[in-house]
């Protein structure tokens, strides 16, 4: 190995790092907690490295996003072929179930994703990799029970925004738990044409 290459693997390793530095941090104590400072303290590196890494808090957010989303998309794909032998109810249920899973097992990089500024572009042209594979994982479930006349993509991000509203009044204390898979089983029989 080159030295150039292990300059770029020790790099490379830093930046995987510190994302990961700042996601524990945030699940434990919150975005808030998380600033250039801490987070240089807990990597023992000092702020200029860090800095050398990523501009600020606000692409160390986004460094987060992408990785969850990353995460996101394998779930709702284990989850959906998990459940592929039962039908498209099966499918529905289990995408909509492994998303709300998701949502609440990583508050911070759900937070990340959908609600904090990473800087990451949605819905265009420019939108990174990782997002994209995100919604075609919800696409591929959710596409084929759009039914008759109704754009998949535009059904995909109806059933989205509606399990994404279930996440956070969920998480907010806003909407009972116990009350999750009524509101899935609702969801599917409501808006799903299987």
């Amino acid at each position: 190995m080159s030295v150039q290459e292990r300059k770029q693997r020790e790099r490379a390793d830093r930046a995987r790092l510190i994302v990961a530095t700042a996601r524990e941090l945030a699940e434990q104590q919150g975005w808030d907690a998380v600033t250039t400072r801490r987070l240089a303290e807990r990597i023992e590196y000092s702020q200029p490295v860090l800095y050398s890494h990523f501009r600020g808090k606000r692409e160390i957010i986004g460094a987060v996003a992408l990785e969850g989303a990353a995460e996101m998309a394998a779930a709702l794909r284990a989850a959906t072929a998990a459940a592929a032998a039962h039908g498209p109810r099966a499918r529905v249920t289990a995408l909509a179930l492994a998303y709300l899973d998701f949502a609440e097992r990583n508050p911070a990089v759900y937070d990340a994703m959908f609600q904090l500024d990473g800087g990451l572009a949605f819905a265009r042209e420019d939108t990174p990799a990782p997002l994209k594979d995100a919604f075609a994982a919800l696409l591929e479930t959710l596409g084929e029970v759009a039914g008759d006349g109704v754009h998949p993509a535009l059904f995909t991000e109806t059933f989205w925004a509606a399990l994404h509203g279930v996440a956070t009044l969920t998480r907010a204390g806003r909407l009972p738990p116990e009350h999750t898979g009524p509101r899935v089983e609702l969801m599917v029989d409501r808006l799903a044409v299987l």
